[in-house]
C-alpha cells in the first residue's frame, strides 16, 4: 500500500522552514503569522513567547477552529493555560510545539480537511 499527502489544490501548505522563518506555498515569512488553509495572516499582533497575552490567543477564536496549533520557536515550549483559557472554554484544542514540528503538524491536519489554525513565532 502506498501512502502520500494529498494537498487541496489553493490550499496553504508549509513547503519550508528554518531558522527564522517559514515558508507558505514556496513565500518566505520572517515574521509572526497565522496560518489557515486558505490565508496567511501576518497581522497577528504576538511578536515573540516571552511576551505572549491572553489578547493574542483570544485572536484565533474568529477562525473556529477544532485545534489551535502554537510554533514557539526552534525550542519546544509550554503556553500558561490561562492565556488561552478562552480557546479551551470555546472547546478549541490547544497544542504547542517547537515552529517546525507545528509546520509538519498543520500540513497533516489541514489534508485531512481539519479545521486547524497555526501561529507561528520565531523565538
Amino acid at each position: 500500500m502506498k501512502f502520500h499527502l494529498s494537498i487541496n489544490p489553493g490550499q496553504n501548505i508549509f513547503t519550508a522552514h528554518g531558522a527564522g522563518y517559514v515558508q507558505v506555498n514556496e513565500l518566505r515569512y520572517e515574521q509572526p503569522i497565522i496560518v489557515t488553509p486558505d490565508q496567511v495572516l501576518k497581522d497577528w499582533p504576538a511578536r515573540s513567547f516571552a511576551a505572549l497575552t491572553e489578547e493574542d490567543f483570544s485572536h484565533f477564536l474568529a477562525y473556529k477552529p477544532e485545534v489551535l496549533i502554537l510554533g514557539t520557536g526552534e525550542q519546544h515550549r509550554f503556553a500558561h493555560p490561562q492565556l488561552y483559557r478562552a480557546l479551551t472554554a470555546a472547546g478549541i484544542g490547544v497544542e504547542c510545539m517547537s515552529t517546525p514540528a507545528a509546520c509538519r503538524t498543520y500540513n497533516i491536519l489541514s489534508a485531512e480537511d481539519r479545521r486547524v489554525v497555526v501561529g507561528i513565532l520565531f523565538d
